[in-house]
């Protein structure tokens, strides 16, 4: 079905896979007449080509990459424009987009959400952007209606910010690095590797892109396959599959915790963008003769099977059919799984949603960038068409991803084919996403063609003792499910005619309410603040030594950022940095915020002048210790903070929140085996966070001790890979080793000046 190879691959024409074994120079020689080079043949890939057209420093191996457009949405443009107009900005000098797709109920906080989207319109406004209304679109939608383009890149705040099946290099970062590109600097990283993913025959009737996309990431997350890689699908598979078809497989690229994705265009494309009025856009991308891949995945779409992805990633996935088969011992050691994640903190169970041998099912929804898609929901409504969900437990919920596409739903029938079997239709949301709409009851259990299924990502609280699970499936198996009520199906089990209608786009629903200024600022414009929009309280620069307390210890194999910081719950307070830093850990470790803040009083003694050793009294001991060893230890050279301890941190969300809330607590540093995604180890460095590795196996220090860190200011200028630092005890201290790993010389700056607006304003 999936095969990845051991190593790199040569591939000529796009098609024939020739990998990089001894005997791959004699093959080369055979076919082409002469060896290319690796590095020649490297420059053939699709996204070399992108990436040196962006690429403004005059090193391929050190890239720094200015993007064409800039994409946000109402729980990160705020922080983002904040930031931005903290470090002089004047005017957006390239499109940026901002949508308001994620707090668009303004059901809770009273008016503190749609006080965001008026600061989001006038900024528009003041600075030349383009505002998308609440229920328009979702973020990626628009993105792909509206901003895509063939060889274009384009950088979002969110993590799912990928058009690659449109000829578009797209990246998800934390919002300082859209702050970077408005005050005109660069996205800066090595080179990345680049990944084929050759797809050959044609998916078989019933199974949809969300299934491909479980099967691909099945195979490469644990195992890091593409980690920080660029994904490069190719092959005569490619043409087999619609737009629509390519861009579900694409967006869920973000889950094998891949840098960006790009793949080969084609007529299919062309006309996505005909019917979209942007013929221009279109470009046609193909790797070159002979392009060299880092490492390559062959993927069979004819044997993919209908695919579930069960509690708590969209890694641990099934065939329907396996679990069908097997179904106790999924449930179970889902179950067991679970225990990690959860602890004793509330019990959690699977298996008595068995009914007569079937899985039962409390709920199906069809959302997002991921499953609102125009074909997929026009498949749900055909396998539903004249059947009913049933009047007990199970609902299903439709969110189109766009007016437009709603429009077109409700032009060909199918809005009316889903609402007759008694499913809902809402508006363009991203909240069954993230834990802001559809929230299940406890206990429940609900499929979901949308991104991720992480722990209370479908809005339970843990810490009120609420549990709920989301499992991923594609569209159609979801309505396969609901036409048999709840017990899940397999679409390819069901008898069905895909009417596979003709996509039609109505710009004109655009055109009536979306603000685009065409790039024109205009100045004179007032910002709509409201009170929980708040400036970014005052940061420190690095001092020259650090003491820092652990104030929180997590061994989980994975920590999302959806754990450092909780999505759904907090999505109002995002504007607000205080506020929002009162949530950071609350589900994994609660505790965390009270140890933070109380150490916190030393370094804020520090700033006012007055004695650390007063406010925080346990620190005699700690800096009696230290002062047996380093004596000159002390006021004006010294920093107080706290740090935390977390296996492999950062996994899912760009959120930038889940370092800044840690930094506004009083974090300087995280201390990690590794860190799951570029962006949330960027995340870490912009906001003044020293991004520690330590090597695996015991640690030297646990929860509540006390570390120091002497002479960081030298190793961080000098770029040092090694950084002594000393467990602190009553009996001394106890040195262990922490390393950094390569960072640029502004990045190395950033964090010496304490964040990145700390960097652009001093």
């Amino acid at each position: 079905m999936i095969k990845l190879y051991d190593g790199g691959a040569y591939v000529l024409n796009g098609t024939e896979i020739i990998p990089d074994t001894p005997d791959a120079p004699q093959r080369l020689k055979g076919k082409l007449g002469s060896v290319p080079s690796k590095e020649e043949a490297r420059r053939q890939t699709i996204a070399y080509g992108i990436l040196k057209s962006h690429n403004t420093s005059d090193s391929m191996e050190k890239l720094k990459i200015r993007f064409d457009k800039l994409t946000s949405h109402d729980i990160t443009f705020v922080g983002i424009i904040q930031t931005a107009r903290a470090s002089g900005l004047t005017k957006f000098p390239m499109p940026y987009v901002l949508t308001n797709c994620h707090n668009s109920l303004c059901a809770v906080g009273g008016t503190i959400n749609e006080d965001d989207h008026m600061f989001g319109l006038t900024c528009a406004k003041k600075y030349g952007g383009v505002y998308v209304p609440p229920h328009q679109a979702v973020i990626h939608q628009f993105a792909r209606e509206m901003l895509a383009g063939g060889g274009k890149m384009i950088l979002g705040s969110d993590s799912h910010t990928r058009y690659g099946a449109l000829g578009t290099m797209a990246m998800g970062e934390g919002g300082p690095e859209l702050v970077k590109q408005l005050l005109n600097q660069t996205y800066d990283i090595p080179m990345p590797g680049v990944v084929g993913v050759c797809l050959t025959g044609a998916p078989m009737k019933g199974v949809g892109p969300q299934d491909v996309a479980l099967a691909i990431i099945k195979e490469v997350f644990a195992n890091g396959y593409v980690n920080n890689k660029v994904m490069e699908f190719i092959g005569d598979g490619v043409s087999s599959l619609s737009a629509d078809f390519r861009i579900g497989v694409d967006v869920m690229t973000t889950e094998t915790t891949c840098l960006s994705s790009i793949w080969r265009t084609d007529e299919t494309i062309r006309e996505f963008y005909e019917i979209h009025g942007r013929e221009g856009d279109y470009a046609e991308l193909n790797p070159g003769p002979a392009a060299y891949y880092d490492g390559m995945i062959e993927v069979d779409l004819g044997s993919i099977k209908p695919m579930i992805a069960m509690p708590f990633h969209p890694s641990n996935a099934y065939t329907i059919e396996e679990l069908n088969a097997n179904l106790d011992d999924i449930l179970a050691d889902c179950e067991q799984r679970a225990r990690v994640s959860l602890g004793d903190k509330v019990q959690f169970s699977l298996r008595d949603k068995v009914r007569n041998g079937r899985l039962y099912v409390d709920q199906g929804i069809i959302a997002g960038c991921a499953g609102g898609g125009f074909e997929n929901i026009c498949a749900a409504a055909d396998i539903l068409n004249g059947k009913s969900i049933g009047a007990d437990e199970f609902t299903l919920s439709v969110y189109p991803a766009s007016m437009p596409v709603y429009m077109e739903l409700i032009k060909n029938g199918s809005a009316a084919m889903l609402m007759q079997t008694g499913a809902v239709m809402k508006t363009a949301f991203c909240g069954p996403c993230f834990g802001a709409g559809d929230t299940p009851s406890n206990n429940g259990f609900s499929i979901r063609h949308s991104t991720r299924n992480f722990p209370n990502r479908e809005g339970s609280k843990l810490q009120n003792g609420q549990i709920a699970s989301v499992a991923l499936m594609d569209a159609r198996s979801i309505a396969a499910t609901a036409a048999n009520k709840g017990y899940l199906t397999a679409a390819t089990d069901v008898d069905v005619e895909f009417r596979n209608p003709k996509y039609v786009f109505d710009r004109q629903i655009y055109e009536n309410r979306v603000f685009d200024s065409h790039g024109v600022a205009d100045p004179d414009v007032e910002i709509h603040f409201g009170p929980n929009i708040k400036d970014w309280p005052a940061m420190s620069p690095l001092p020259e030594n650090l003491v820092l307390k652990v104030v929180s210890e997590i061994h989980d194999p994975v920590t999302t950022t959806d754990e450092l910081i909780p999505s759904g719950e907090t999505s109002s307070y995002r504007s607000n940095p205080l506020g929002l830093a009162e949530f950071t850990l609350s589900r994994k470790d609660p505790e965390y915020v009270g140890r933070a803040k109380e150490i916190q009083k030393a370094q804020k003694a520090i700033e006012a002048g007055t004695c650390p050793l007063e406010a925080v009294p346990e620190l005699k001991a700690v800096f009696d210790a230290i002062h047996t060893k380093f004596p000159e230890a002390g006021e004006g050279n010294v920093g107080v903070g706290s740090t935390i301890f977390a296996v492999k941190p950062g996994d899912g969300s760009a959120r930038e929140q889940a370092a800044s809330c840690q930094k506004v607590l009083g974090g300087w540093a995280n201390i990690a085996n590794s860190y799951a995604t570029k962006r949330y180890r960027s995340n870490l460095i912009n906001w003044g966070m020293l991004p520690f590795l330590i090597g695996e196996g015991e640690l030297p220090f646990k929860n509540g001790d006390y570390l120091f860190v002497p002479n960081i200011t030298d190793a961080v200028r000098t770029g040092a890979p090694e950084v002594p630092a000393y467990v602190v005890t009553p009996e001394g201290l106890t040195p262990f080793t922490l390393t950094l790993s390569e960072m640029t010389a502004e990045e190395r700056e950033i964090i010496l000046k304490g964040c990145l607006i700390n960097y652009n304003k001093l």
